[in-house]
Order: C-alpha cells, then structure tokens, then sequence
C-alpha cells in the first residue's frame, strides 16, 4: 500500500525559514510567507521536512489512492525557491506568461529570488490554485 511521504507537521515555519544558510533566501522566504498567508487566508504550515503549505484539501484519484496536500506552498530550497500551485489547471499557463523569469516542472515552479517575479501575477497565481482545487475537490 502507498504510504503518503509529505503530512502536515506541527514543526514551526519560522524555524525552518531560519535554517535558510542565505540571508537573501531567508528574506525570500519571509515575503513570500506574508504574500501566501495574505492571498489565501490560511495560517502556513509545516508538511513534510521542508514544505511551507497553505489551506489543504483531499484528494481522491481514480485509482484509489487518497489523501491531503496543502492547497499552495513554496519551499526555500538551496539551489531554488520552490513554488506549490495546482497541477491539471490550464488557466495556470496564461498567468505563468507573465509570471517572470521562471522555471516549471510537473507541479512546481521555480524562481531563483522573488524580485526575478511579478508579485501581482503571484497572488493571481495563488487565488487561482486554491479556487480550482476547491472546485476539483470540494469539501464533503
């Protein structure tokens, strides 16, 4: 049976945000902690080692594997900033054309400092992430 790998923690956010070994980093981080934590109402939340999450939902797919993720986050990962957006959303491409300069993976997009970014197009970002997974996964 799968065993899901990142849960949300009671470990504090600002003591991870202050392991950060950059200052520049750490300074990323706590701006975006304020802009997440404006944008969606949510209090942060450690899930897993190293994921600073927003809100959360559960999900069910279609192969019975369930479970809860946080609805956004961003993680201040040594190389890049890590940032936690719903995957499937097609509305996602158009806010991304404006986003910066960035990177995507699968579920993840990258930044390498918060000034590289719109901080506008963020909060766009963060509004629409949480309003489809909401509809794609509604509380029962």
């Amino acid at each position: 049976m799968y065993k899901l790998k990142t849960k949300e923690t009671d470990n504090s956010v600002i003591e991870f945000i202050e392991q950060a070994e950059q200052p520049k980093k750490r300074e990323d981080a706590y701006r975006l902690l304020d802009i997440f934590t404006e944008t969606t109402g949510y209090e942060a939340a450690m899930w897993g080692p190293s994921i600073i999450g927003f809100g959360k939902y559960h999900y069910k797919y279609d192969s019975g594997h369930e479970g809860d993720a946080p609805l956004v986050g961003f993680s201040p990962r040594k190389a890049k900033i890590s940032l936690y957006f719903a995957t499937g959303d097609t509305e996602r491409e158009h806010l991304l054309a404006k986003f910066g300069k960035h990177t995507t993976g699968k579920s993840c997009v990258y930044i390498n400092k918060v000034a590289d970014i719109d901080e506008e197009v963020l909060k766009e970002l963060i509004k629409q992430s949480v309003r489809f997974l909401q509809e794609r996964y509604p509380e029962k």
